[in-house]
């Protein structure tokens, strides 16, 4: 799955948008994750990919439930 395909770019919208629900600016969720700022800025322009493990620790920083997120994607889990 590249940085273009639109399952992706759908997860990266939702963390994006849970993250600005919840009030948490991008300086905060990078260090509650123990990583730079630019590292939230890079995913959330699509300039850096997570991975599964990633994606589960931002989503709970955020106050999503990652399944939930998951859920509301309504990934068919077929490769395209």
């Amino acid at each position: 799955m590249s940085l273009r395909d639109p399952q992706y770019r759908a997860a990266i919208d939702l963390l994006s948008a849970a993250r600005r629900r919840s009030g948490v600016t991008q300086a905060q969720l990078a260090d509650s994750l123990g990583k730079p700022q630019s590292f939230v800025s890079k995913f959330e322009r699509f300039e850096r990919r997570l991975d599964i493990a990633e994606y589960v620790r931002i989503a709970n920083a955020v106050g999503l439930d990652p399944d939930e997120g998951c859920r509301a994607l309504r990934w068919t889990g077929s490769a395209q």
